[in-house]
């Protein structure tokens, strides 16, 4: 068979056939990355809501209407559950299971009711933490007039300044005395009606009416 190489249609039909050939390996590329696209997307999208799946059964650290790991921690040990102070999925089932048996709304949140029905105090270690401050703070006020006086007067409630304006275990003058509720001369007061005076102007002021001492 002759073939006359001077015509342009075998070209032609050769462009078109490896252009078509072209095109067929582009359109595989593209559905090969949209494959590879289409299985990282849903492997993000699984990813992600099995992390909200764990988020919603993870243990949360308290409740609505507990106040306190140390009331979560006795919330569990009166439902007889592991006492980490971690409102968890077992110490929500817990407190469901307590709801039912008790007539209340099961819903696994340790509300007030439900906190009355068992006993539970909604912040059992407040009174306590601030029973402690309390005499945390009223042992650094004893312990800071004790420094006063002793530099004062040495803790002679009797003692009077030489030039007789300063007076008693804390040294006083009469118009800081009177104003705090003392009355006649405050080296003749009783010691305890001098340390509770002391103890209210410290607590009003500080440390500043005993410049040298305080």
């Amino acid at each position: 068979m002759n073939r006359d190489l001077s015509s342009p249609i075998p070209w032609r039909r050769s462009l078109r056939a490896s252009q078509a050939r072209r095109a067929k390996r582009a359109r595989r590329r593209r559905n090969a990355v949209r494959g590879r696209a289409g299985v990282t997307l849903a492997v993000a999208v699984f990813s992600v809501a099995a992390a909200g799946a764990l988020a919603q059964d993870a243990a949360t650290p308290l409740a609505p209407g507990v106040q306190s790991t140390d009331t979560v921690r006795a919330l569990q040990q009166k439902l007889g559950v592991s006492a980490d102070g971690v409102y968890g999925p077992k110490t929500r089932a817990a407190v469901k299971r307590f709801q039912r048996a008790h007539g209340l709304t099961a819903n696994g949140v340790a509300g007030p009711q439900t906190l009355a029905a068992l006993g539970v105090s909604a912040a059992p270690k407040a009174k306590e933490a601030d029973d402690s401050s309390a005499a945390a703070s009223s042992g650094d006020a004893a312990a800071t007039l004790q420094r006063i006086a002793q530099c004062e007067s040495g803790g002679n409630p009797s003692a009077v300044s030489a030039d007789g304006t300063y007076r008693g275990k804390y040294q006083f003058d009469r118009e800081t005395w009177r104003a705090l509720g003392g009355s006649g001369d405050p080296a003749d007061a009783p010691e305890a009606e001098q340390d509770r005076i002391a103890a209210a102007l410290l607590a009003q002021r500080g440390t500043a009416p005993w410049p040298v001492c305080g």
